[in-house]
């Protein structure tokens, strides 16, 4: 594996990391686990991970081998594009005893990817950092292992975006819990912040136009290739396209609602 590969990790898999750290036994100071995902041209694709239940003391480690062996087979059944690329451990720096850790790794697939995730938010932030294992030391003499960082970047689906999305806004409520919005509210409130980028948008290349502030050629050149994706149509012709496509939403949205009364109807007179 070359070292310019990229590691990119899905939010689940953070996810999946905190809850494990959260539960963790008493008296552990950190928790590990087993990373899945795929491989791509010039990076690893985390995709998903479960905990392996460890023992470490500053001269060994013990890991329930067993157990990690189990559960891949159990996920091989319901994701089987999914293969081991690495191991994580929480924390914010390599250990000593994550050498012995990391060899078991090497022995279920080649160069594996060792994430870090630092769940006591040093800094006021989660970091995560990957590293791979490359041999150093004297031919024929003692030979050691050497944790070199790798590019890591935080990559989401569009479905776990709209989870972020959701679970970043219960952060602000109490109860810490919310609801999905309607079909139709989605549409509003997307519609109302493309309406208010559009005027921020507009009112810089107002004020770079009126010499209030320099331009930059990073935004322009954005700007550009942003108008270059925006498809040209007739107005008329976008009107029609935006109609037919609300009376789709509207028919769905009724057909739904439709059938929801009728099952509850069905559960009422069963009832009776």
């Amino acid at each position: 594996m070359a070292l310019n590969i990229v590691a990119r990790v899905h939010p689940v898999v953070l996810f999946s990391v905190v809850d494990s750290f959260e539960r963790r036994n008493e008296g552990a100071t950190r928790v590990i686990g087993t990373l899945l995902g795929s491989y791509e041209k010039g990076a690893v694709e985390i995709t998903n991970s479960f905990c392996v239940p460890h023992n470490e003391s500053e001269d060994e480690v013990a890991v329930d081998l067993e157990f990690a062996k189990n559960m891949y087979e159990l996920h091989k059944k319901v994701n089987p594009t999914e293969v081991i690329v690495g191991w994580y451990a929480t924390g914010n720096e390599v250990k000593e005893q994550s050498v012995l850790i990391h060899d078991y790794y090497t022995r279920e697939t080649t160069q594996p990817i060792h994430l870090t995730v630092d769940t006591t938010l040093q800094g006021s932030h989660m970091g995560i950092k990957a590293y791979v294992s490359t041999p150093m030391g004297v031919p024929n003499k003692t030979v050691g292992t050497m944790f070199t960082p790798l590019p890591c970047e935080i990559v989401a689906y569009d479905a776990e975006s709209v989870g972020v999305h959701m679970t970043n806004r219960g952060r602000s409520v109490l109860k810490r819990s919310i609801e999905f919005c309607p079909d139709l509210d989605q549409v509003s409130t997307a519609s109302r912040q493309i309406l208010e980028t559009l005027d921020t948008v507009i009112a810089y290349v107002d004020d770079v136009l009126a010499g209030k502030i320099p331009a930059d050629n990073t935004i322009g050149r954005s700007l550009l290739d942003l108008v270059h994706c925006v498809p040209q149509m007739d107005a008329t012709e976008f009107e029609d396209m935006l109609n037919s496509n609300m009376k789709d939403l509207l028919t769905v949205v009724y057909l739904s609602q439709l059938t929801k009364t009728q099952l509850i109807l069905n559960e009422k007179l069963c009832l009776m």
